[in-house]
Parts: structure tokens; sequence; C-alpha cells
């Protein structure tokens, strides 16, 4: 058979394995649900946080301010002046905290006009708060204004001051109330923590419950997968199970594809029958009228009726591969099929060493079983043909992105390929070396049925010094 050292692989690439990219999660319907829902979960979430703790600021605020000006009622109904004009009273605003020294809550009346004197505060004030000018901070008509200020230990006040004529005779005093700021902003950042953190638990939690419903809102679809698969490595027949309506025309329409399909299969195969069996008669007659002939002519003739016969073969063999090279119901164990051929041949040619390799895990061939052994046998008839005294024959995955891939390496310590007759090794029907027997079809149908399967075949120089013929295929996972 005709052989070669060195080529580049055939034009048909390998099947690329599209598994590993197909379950990358940003590719996932799953994923894009679920992350679509957790994005617009937690927008939500912010968006609850953010409202509740304006509502909550505002209602604060506005308690706090409600509570300042009742105090500073409370206060003015609590204070008068004597006849000699001395600011008298014992205000009780009900809250310890202006009896508390330096709380931040303090109260305090002073003159405002003339003929009024003394001055009146909560035990809590120990020191004076200073108050802008009416010019940086006007009254309002009712004689109010409220303004922020600096506290003994440098929190923050809010007071409200008025001023309020206290008898008949205009003389008026100023009030005001202060309230600690600083604490009603802890008392804010209080609750926004544990709003927050309240809301971050009911968000994992939604989130959870929201991505375990959509899991197993979409589980039809992984057993649609799982029956696809068991389609595909020739375990089943066709998609069954009871589907949502939404997904029960899908496996409705892709059970119409596989009964189409083994129809075509069924079709071609008899079509291709039916050519062997109207070809199988003219050519043994034309076989036989040969070798009655005799001579140059009958042997001529015989020749080239043997020549056809071949060529019929394989072109047979073609046409039945690409029939059903595209189906999903046919499947091959590998390692089986090679120990026989490797045990057959070993007792076909004892004078030769032959040593097989396999992997721990099983291979599944996605094709029939004849090819995968016209294929080998081509391929190990070469390398027994050539060997000077041994033969290596290896099966293993392709690892790596190809992982629907596997390989068959077959290597001989012959003598190789010549570089410049490595285009001609895959010629139909050219034997570079006329001294060994053979018709120079055996690479060429290899190819063939390689490229059929879309796989690849490439001719190496072996480690073992003669040839290494390499073939990739796809397998089932």
């Amino acid at each position: 058979m005709s052989r070669r050292r060195k080529a580049e692989p055939l034009t048909s690439k390998p099947v690329v394995s599209k598994t590993l990219s197909a379950r990358f999660w940003p590719r996932s319907l799953a994923f894009r649900v679920i992350a679509f829902s957790t994005l617009w979960a937690i927008l939500t979430l912010v968006v609850i946080f953010t409202l509740i703790t304006t509502l909550y600021r505002q209602a604060s605020e506005r308690g706090f301010d409600s509570l300042l000006s009742a105090h500073l009622f409370n206060l003015i109904g609590s204070v008068g002046v004597s006849e000699s004009g001395q600011l008298t009273g014992a205000p009780d605003l009900g809250d310890l905290r202006f009896s508390e020294p330096n709380s931040g809550w303090y109260w305090s009346v002073e003159p405002a006009s003339e003929g009024v004197h003394g001055e009146l505060h909560s035990s809590s004030m120990t020191k004076a708060i200073l108050s802008p000018s009416v010019a940086e901070v006007p009254f309002n008509a009712s004689f109010q204004r409220s303004y922020g200020a600096e506290g003994i230990h440098g929190e923050e006040l809010e007071v409200f001051e008025s001023e309020f004529v206290l008898d008949a005779k205009n003389r008026a005093a100023r009030f005001r109330v202060m309230g600690n700021q600083t604490e009603l902003e802890q008392e804010i950042a209080s609750f926004q923590r544990r709003l927050l953190t309240y809301l971050s638990l009911f968000g994992v939690g939604m989130i959870a419950i929201n991505a375990f419903a959509i899991l197993i809102g979409l589980q039809p679809l992984r057993r649609v997968r799982n029956a696809l698969a068991m389609v595909r490595e020739g375990t089943a027949q066709r998609l069954d199970g009871s589907f949502p309506a939404e997904i029960e025309p899908l496996a409705n329409e892709t059970n119409a594809l596989i009964e189409n399909n083994k129809r075509i299969v069924e079709r071609s195969r008899t079509q291709v029958g039916n050519l062997a069996h109207s070809l199988k008669t003219p050519l043994a007659v034309l076989l036989n009228e040969g070798r009655a002939l005799g001579g140059a002519k009958g042997q001529l003739i015989t020749e080239q009726a043997a020549s056809m016969q071949k060529q019929v073969d394989h072109y047979l063999q073609r046409a039945r591969v690409a029939a059903q090279r595209d189906s999903v119901v046919y499947r091959t164990p590998v390692a089986p099929l090679v120990q026989r051929m490797v045990r057959v041949l070993q007792k076909l040619n004892p004078e030769t060493t032959l040593t097989l390799s396999l992997p721990a895990t099983d291979i599944i061939f996605g094709g029939e079983r004849e090819d995968l052994e016209e294929l080998l046998g081509n391929l190990l008839d070469n390398a027994m043909k050539w060997a000077r005294g041994a033969v290596a024959v290896s099966v293993s995955p392709v690892p790596g992105k190809d992982a629907n891939l596997f390989e068959i390496a077959i290597e001989d310590d012959g003598p190789g390929i010549p570089e410049d007759k490595a285009r001609e090794a895959l010629k139909r029907g050219r034997r570079l070396d006329e001294t060994k027997p053979g018709t120079g079809l055996g690479l060429a149908i290899v190819a063939d049925l390689v490229n059929e399967y879309g796989g690849g075949l490439a001719l190496e120089r072996s480690a073992m010094g003669g040839l290494k013929a390499a073939v990739r295929l796809r397998s089932l996972q």
C-alpha cells in the first residue's frame, strides 16, 4: 500500500467540541435569567432602602422639630417676669435630658428688652451656647427662628428660638430650646444599618428562592437535553416524556426530524444495496470472461474489471457513510474492536511484535462499526506490510478543548516515506513501491472515511523510525 512519511492534516478539520463553550455560564439561559432577576432584585432593594430611609429621615426630622417646638411653647408658658423685671419660673419640660449635664438638650431664657434682667437655663447647660445674629438668621413673622449651633462637646444642635412679650409693659424675653442633632443622626444611622441588614437577608433569601424557582422552571429543558443525549448516544430512538406546552412543539419537531433522518438513511442504504446488486453480476461476467479469454487481453480485462469492482465498492462505501454520518443513533465501543483486530493481525503476522495501549476510560465512536473496522484494517495492514519487526497501536482521548475527540495512532519501525513522495501517498491507485503487493487504495480509503466523519488524518515520522498514522474522530460522551 502507498505510504508517506509526513504530510499536513486533511483539508477537513476535526470536529471541534462545543460542549465546554455551551456550558460556559454566561451563555446559559439559566444564568442569564437568574443574573437578570438578581440585578433587578438588587436594584429594587436599593430603591426600597433609599425610599424607606428618606421617609424615615423626613419623619424623624419632623418629629424632632415638633418636639423642640412643643418644648419651646412649654418653656414660654412656664416663665414670667416680676414687677422688678426679674425673670421668674421653674420650667419642667418633662424630659430628663434637660437635667443631665452636657447632654446636648438645653433651654435658656434671656432678656430681650429693657426692664428685664436675669437669666434662666436648664441644669444640663453648663456653658453658654452662642447664637447667630439676627442679621445672619432673621426672625420670621411669628418672631421665631431656627438654626444649627455647636454644642458644649462639639455635638450638632438644632435650636428653636422665639422672642415673647411677658406682660402688659411690653417686657420681652428670648426663649431658646436646643436639641441634640447628633443624637438624631445616630438614631437614623442605626435605623439604616438595621434596615440594610434586614433587606440584605431578605434579598439573599429572595434571590435564592427566585433562582430555585427558575431552575425548577427550566427543568423540562434539561429533560429535553438529556433525551437528546440519549438519542445521540444511541440508547433511545426519539424524545420520550411529557413536556410543558411551551416545549412540546420543539420535542415533536425534533422527533419528526429524527424520523425523517432515519428514513433518509434507510432509503440511502436501500439504494446502495440495489446498486451493489445491479453491478455485481456484470462485473462477475467481465471477470470470468477475462479469465476465460486468457492472454494479454484477457489479463487486461480481468485487471480492469477488478479495479472497477474495487472502485465501486469504495464509492458505495462513501455513499453509505455520507448517508449516515449525521445520524445520531450510531455508537461503536472502540477498545473491544481494536483489541479484536490486533489479535487477528498478531496471529496472521507472528513475526511482528504488536503492542497495544488503551485508555482507562471507555471511548465510544460516533459512527458504524464497519467503517471503523475498514479504517483500522487498512492502517494496520499497511503498518504490518512495511514494519521491520514492530508495530505500536494506541488509543487516547484528545486533551484540551477537543473533549469529544479521540485519536488512534499506528506506528511502525519501517523505512517511512520520503519527503518528496508525501503528496503522492494519498492519491487513489498510486503505489510508491511496486515490489509490494496492493492496489494503492488503502490510505485513500482511510482518508475518505475520515473526511466523511469530519475527522482528521496526519502521517508523521514515528519515534520508532517509520511511519506514524494518527487519526482523530468524534467520540460520544
